[in-house]
């Protein structure tokens, strides 16, 4: 644990209906500037690089943060595997609604740019610009899936869940059928995805997980005029060194500034 996260306050905690605990941590910054919500990965945690760093942009800018863990997610309750994307959808829009008031940027990393997505056409209206790192939109069932081997495969059907070995994590991850066939349900690439707020996207173009051709295949599907795509040259998946926490500390700041236009 590094001295900064070990240094760091304990989460607050948000209550959601049926008793889930999402644990959070909130900057309470300017109300004349769009708050920032970063929505993290797969299996991911609010105390990446990525969200602790662009948590101290922020507030160096005086400018309102949160992040939070999803259910089954660091600090939050329930159990990863319980977990679909319908319900780390519920679970953003629910903090969303609850903990943030006026104009929002959303950054989401991974997972969580699918999520973003999904949070900015539930809340259009407050909704001013969206921030994606390597987003996974339908993974699923686009990149997951069609990577399993076909035992793994077989396993899931028959047995309604499967481990599959995880270079993030050393006892890999649970997969079940629930999240595949959940999954399904919110895809989003096969149609335009009207969204009223401009896009900027951050790939690298060595990510083993999620391939750059994904974010192209996003940003196409995207029915918005103003879509950027940067693409890190030889970048992996988690984009989380300085040279690449400057650039999203760039992209919030320009969807700030266009949200301020």
């Amino acid at each position: 644990m590094t001295d900064e996260l070990a240094q760091a306050p304990p989460p607050r905690i948000f209550t959601r209906h049926g008793g889930v605990s999402i644990a959070y941590q909130r900057f309470e910054g300017k109300s004349d500037l769009p708050g920032v919500i970063f929505l993290g990965g797969f299996n991911s945690d609010m105390t990446g690089t990525k969200a602790v760093a662009l948590e101290r942009f922020c507030s160096a800018r005086d400018q309102s943060f949160l992040r939070f863990d999803y259910q089954g997610h660091g600090q939050s309750s329930g159990r990863f595997e319980d977990g679909t994307i319908g319900q780390w959808r519920d679970d953003a829009v629910a903090v969303f609604d609850a903990l943030t008031s006026g104009p929002q940027i959303l950054v989401g990393s991974s997972m969580g740019g699918w999520l973003a997505l999904l949070l900015t056409l539930a809340r259009p209206e407050r909704v001013v610009g969206l921030a994606c790192v390597a987003p996974a939109p339908d993974f699923t069932q686009a990149l997951m899936w069609p990577r399993l081997p076909a035992a793994a495969r077989e396993e899931i059907m028959n047995k309604g869940m499967t481990r599959l070995a995880s270079s993030y994590d050393p006892a890999g991850y649970l997969l079940t059928r629930a999240l595949f066939e959940d999954g399904k349900r919110h895809c989003l690439l096969d149609a335009p995805i009207a969204l009223g707020c401009p896009v900027r996207i951050l790939q690298g173009t060595a990510d083993p997980d999620v391939p750059w051709q994904h974010a192209i295949r996003l940003a196409e599907a995207i029915d918005h005029d103003d879509v950027l795509v940067t693409l890190v040259k030889n970048g992996d998946h988690r984009l989380s060194d300085d040279a690449n926490l400057t650039r999203l500390d760039a992209m919030v700041l320009e969807l700030s500034n266009l949200a301020e236009a």
